[in-house]
């Protein structure tokens, strides 16, 4: 397989389900690409359980929105994921950094 840009944005996808889930998601990885599951992921089944669950509505929709994208970037088809420009944009977006 050649190393491509796709290759850097499925790697970013699995380090910031990396750090949501303070262990290696080699399991969540597995099961998004077995089945359609992967769509079906949610906060409470993939945050690091030595953390309390986010009481702020802002900071849970945030890191709702960074689960999403850590799946875009790890769609099982190259073509479909994005792009890490697209990526950057996508959480400047969401921070209200542009």
């Amino acid at each position: 397989m050649a190393v491509t840009e796709k290759c850097d944005v499925y790697s970013f996808g699995v380090l910031v389900l990396e750090v949501l889930m303070g262990t290696h998601p080699g399991e969540v990885i597995s099961s998004m690409n077995s089945s359609s599951l992967g769509q079906g992921i949610k906060l409470e089944d993939v945050l690091d359980h030595r953390l309390s669950f986010p009481v702020n509505q802002k900071i849970e929709d945030d890191l709702n929105a960074i689960l999403k994208l850590s799946q875009l970037c790890l769609c099982a088809d190259p073509k479909t994921r994005p792009t890490m420009h697209d990526v950057s944009l996508l959480l400047e977006i969401r921070t209200g950094h542009n």
